[in-house]
């Protein structure tokens, strides 16, 4: 990937964020009507205003791209370079009034994730990753944090509810090895990992709009981040993720998720 084509997806990320923000902010703590999605989970006008905003920058800057996007679906998703949206992760936060949602942008070569931005647009906190380079936050390079081991380590998961049948099982071995579970941060978790404050987020049942924006965040400030068989994540994952910021730790994880 020239450095050059690179800097421009980043500034073009950027710029989405920086829509995403505008047409999100007028609503947050507002009175504003919530519709459920065939699949029971909430939407609002904010949702669509900001990935409306984000397709359109995108068509006019590379009307050959691929989109996948949460509100609005796929167009081009065959093409060589396809962009990953969801204009607000953590709607059900969004809609009670606390911070801990985020836009989240990727994009993808070939499937594989090359760029990602979590960014919260109350706080002002923007993370970003990119394929080689350092992650940062508001511009400044960050770091996972070492752990001892998965008796000292804190995970995160978005909730208790996403993990069913087999899935809950494997989780409740991960729980019961570990110094502190933590519920509700959803996207938020990432960038507390990728900062050094936490050291595990195990997930499921998500989509590729969820995860592609987290690799190169989670790579790029050291850590790392698969499905729960230890596979790289891309487009066709399953939608199972594993991030952590120790190696040792992702391993010992991995064996209890897996068994």
């Amino acid at each position: 990937m020239p450095l050059v084509a690179l800097d421009l997806f980043l500034q073009t990320a950027a710029e989405l964020a920086d829509a995403a923000a505008a047409a999100i902010r007028p609503y947050f703590r507002k009175p504003i009507a919530v519709e459920d999605k065939s699949d029971l989970t909430p939407v609002t006008a904010a949702d669509r205003a900001a990935e409306a905003a984000m397709r359109a920058l995108i068509e006019q800057r590379f009307p050959d791209h691929g989109i996948v996007g949460e509100e609005f679906g796929r167009i081009r998703p065959q093409a060589e370079f396809v962009w990953t949206l969801d204009p607000i992760d953590g709607t059900k936060s969004f809609i009670s009034g606390l911070p801990l949602f985020g836009t989240l942008i990727a994009l993808t070569r070939r499937g594989r994730p090359l760029l990602g931005v979590i960014d919260q647009p109350i706080s002002r906190e923007r993370w970003v990753g990119a394929a080689g380079r350092p992650t940062t936050l508001n511009g400044a390079a960050i770091r996972v944090r070492p752990c001892r081991g998965l008796a000292a380590a804190t995970v995160f998961a978005t909730s208790p509810d996403m993990f069913v049948g087999r899935d809950a099982r494997a989780f409740s071995r991960l729980k019961a090895a570990v110094r502190l579970v933590r519920f509700g941060a959803d996207c938020y978790a990432y960038g507390l990992l990728a900062a050094g404050f936490i050291d595990l987020v195990a997930e499921a049942q998500l989509k590729p709009y969820d995860f592609c924006p987290m690799v190169p965040i989670i790579e790029g400030a050291g850590g790392i981040l698969t499905d729960w068989r230890g596979n790289a994540l891309d487009l066709a994952a399953d939608g199972h993720v594993l991030a952590a910021g120790d190696g040792a730790v992702h391993r010992a994880a991995l064996e209890l998720l897996g068994g």
